[in-house]
């Protein structure tokens, strides 16, 4: 999700709010000698539509669990998402008085803190990374195919280096001295094939070479050096394949960093709406 101008009414919106909870808050705070926020009309306030807010946030999982449910548009949940959680933060300082009281308050502040953190750095990543994917992967494929795509290079490149055997035997060799000759230079290009390209694509550590792009072009462009002319395409057709291996590689571990911050705010965010709806009932019994 994109941060544009479609959220520039979420963003109005939610400064009205904050600035209205903002001004009741001070006028309506008491005395440092006085009651906790929370237990005050204004501060139960606070902590309904904080935590009213937080639920609204975390039914986002929920919808996108049951997507048959037509609960409004999708965008409307991310943005509502975004910033009523945001939101949620100050509202329940507001709540506590920007006190942390207790041992359970004291914890679900931190959640809270922790929750919201990891939202804004998912939102900064999820605005970001398509751009950052656009750029170096322009050969960017489906997720789920990228071993089924890996296995078809692994495939080509032995495919083509099969060919390239072919290409540089002599057709009619009238001696076995001419049958050498006509075998070494294809040899080079084997041995390349057999000690670094088919590693690179297997997935074998320690292929530094290949890994990195500026690497990669010199050893390929030393290859060239090395074989006839009628094999460099197969050598460029070898270059190209470890480019693909190379920008899947890249695919998957900017798609990592795109969901595992998700492993850190879904637990947490269910770990507060636990622990609030605990709270809550506490406060309110007793």
């Amino acid at each position: 999700m994109r941060i544009d101008r479609t959220h520039t009414g979420w963003l109005i919106a939610s400064c009205a709010i904050l600035g209205t909870a903002a001004v009741l808050y001070a006028l309506g705070r008491p005395a440092a000698s006085a009651a906790p926020m929370g237990g005050t009309p204004l501060g139960l306030g606070f902590g309904i539509v904080g935590f009213a807010f937080m639920i609204f946030a975390a039914l986002l999982g929920a919808r996108k669990k049951v997507p048959v449910w037509r609960l409004g548009r999708a965008q409307t949940w991310m943005r509502g998402h975004l910033w009523l959680g945001l939101l949620s933060l100050p509202l329940i300082l507001f709540h506590a008085g920007f006190r942390s009281g207790g041992p359970l308050t004291t914890v679900l502040l931190w959640l809270l803190i922790i929750v919201v953190a990891s939202g804004l750095f998912g939102a900064a990543l999820q605005h970001f990374m398509p751009a950052t994917m656009t750029r170096e992967v322009p050969l960017e494929t489906i997720y789920e195919e990228i071993d089924h795509v890996r296995a078809q290079l692994r495939a080509e490149a032995a495919e083509r280096i099969a060919r390239a055997k072919t290409i540089a035997m002599p057709e009619n060799p009238d001696e076995q001295g001419a049958a050498a000759q006509g075998i070494e230079p294809a040899a080079a290009l084997v041995t390349f094939y057999e000690r670094e390209v088919k590693p690179y694509l297997d997935h074998a550590p320690g292929r530094a070479a290949l890994v990195d792009r500026a690497q990669a072009e010199r050893a390929f462009a030393g290859v060239r050096l090395l074989v006839p002319t009628e094999l460099r395409d197969a050598v460029d057709d070898l270059e190209n394949i470890c480019e693909e291996a190379r920008q899947l590689t890249r695919q998957a571990r900017l798609h990592r960093w795109l969901h595992a911050w998700l492993l850190v705010h879904v637990p947490l965010s269910i770990a507060l709406i636990l622990l609030g709806a605990v709270h809550a009932v506490v406060a309110l019994r007793y």
